[in-house]
């Protein structure tokens, strides 16, 4: 069979990569075309767009690249065409995937949608799209089975790929003394720190992390974890003449091999919390794109936490530091307390074992790929 799959920034090529992995295992003859990056590229099939070209993120930022955005729907929509696939499946990146979802169910073309957009929390008018445009949703997280069935939306739950990701990484099975010398690093504890994978949420943090990274005690190494959609030279500009360095492909070696971790709000702090490091997430950004997400989200939704392990078993497993509370001063002060009460660092990995327990096993690329290629011969 042929598939269409559009994944639009780093988290969704990381997700397109495992399910183009359980694809390929269980339709081995399959024809794979794709807007993403390096991750899916490894894998196979032909790369399109990489998400490079794609990734916005807020409301402001989005007005001030319309014109860029409406043509790269122009083209998808008529290489989609060309291309004749037997389904579409879209990864995420709601703002750019309903809008190729409309189109292509116009067409009459199968349409999968993989990890649902985060109506349970703001724009539950999505949720009319996706009963519309969408021949079967596919999620990721245990919580959003009920509330899609409640939405009269029956989606599908095969477990949490990222699970499979981390199993699979070199950092399962490395030892820390082999990470400290394929990166000429000190034997000296490290903190982690994770600004994120679009340029204005990094310019956003990592302000904030430096003056941090200032507050805190001596005798660590500070590791930055670079994301693979950042040239190296846009990191420099903000650390250069500091002590932190910066690690390039390599973030769930830095996450493991971390004492602390501090975490921009996404994907990657669930993937801390999977891998075991005791985390402060941190999110901000333009004032006005805050303002806004934040009367949508704090008021018309009844959700307390932005961070999806927080989410996942509906309490504080780790802080959170929201724009204005984001500073410096708060992160050092958490990163501190973070290395030195154990309490609390038990009290976290207790949480963290509740959010594994919540997501289950390995295996979910699969399943999930097994459930949509079933879905599909459904209707041949």
């Amino acid at each position: 069979m042929k598939y269409y799959i559009i994944a639009g920034e780093a988290s969704g090529d990381l997700h397109g990569s495992n399910l183009m992995k359980g694809l390929y295992a269980a339709d081995p003859e399959c024809d794979v075309r794709f807007w993403g990056g390096e991750r899916m590229a490894a894998v196979g099939g032909t790369l399109v767009c990489h998400y490079k070209s794609t990734a916005v993120m807020g409301f402001v930022e989005v007005v001030a690249k319309a014109r860029r955005i409406l043509g790269n729907l122009s083209f998808c929509k008529k290489d989609i065409l060309e291309f004749a696939p037997d389904v579409v499946i879209l990864i995420d990146y709601a703002g750019f995937n309903l809008k190729i979802a409309r189109f292509a169910k116009r067409q009459g073309i199968r349409t999968f949608y993989y990890i649902a957009p985060k109506v349970w929390a703001w724009k539950e008018n999505r949720l009319k799209n996706l009963r519309e445009d969408v021949d079967k949703l596919f999620i990721i997280f245990p919580f959003e089975i009920e509330y899609f069935r409640k939405k009269g939306i029956d989606a599908i739950y095969r477990g949490n790929p990222l699970i499979d990701s981390i199993a699979d990484h070199r950092c399962s099975h490395e030892s820390r003394e082999e990470f400290l010398s394929r990166h000429s690093l000190e034997e000296k504890p490290i903190i982690a720190l994770l600004a994120g994978s679009r340029k204005n949420e990094i310019g956003w943090l990592l302000p904030r992390y430096i003056e941090a990274a200032k507050l805190l005690p001596e005798g660590y190494q500070l590791l930055l974890a670079g994301a693979p959609s950042i040239e190296e030279e846009y990191y420099q500009k903000f650390i250069f003449g500091t002590n932190i360095k910066l690690i390039r492909d390599d973030t769930y070696g830095v996450i493991k091999n971390a004492q602390a971790a501090i975490v921009a709000s996404g994907t990657a702090s669930l993937e801390t919390a999977l891998i075991g490091t005791p985390q402060v997430v941190c999110y901000g950004g333009n004032p006005i794109s805050f303002w806004i997400a934040k009367q949508f989200i704090l008021r018309l939704s009844s959700i307390s936490y932005i961070s999806l392990g927080n989410l996942i078993i509906d309490k504080q497993a780790f802080k959170e530091l929201l724009q204005d509370d984001c500073t410096g001063k708060a992160i050092s002060d958490e990163v501190v307390r973070l290395i030195t009460d154990h309490q609390y660092r038990d009290e976290m990995l207790h949480n963290y074992s509740e959010i594994q327990k919540a997501l289950g096993g390995e295996g979910a690329s699969v399943k999930v790929a097994e459930a949509m290629i079933e879905e599909l011969k459904k209707n041949k």
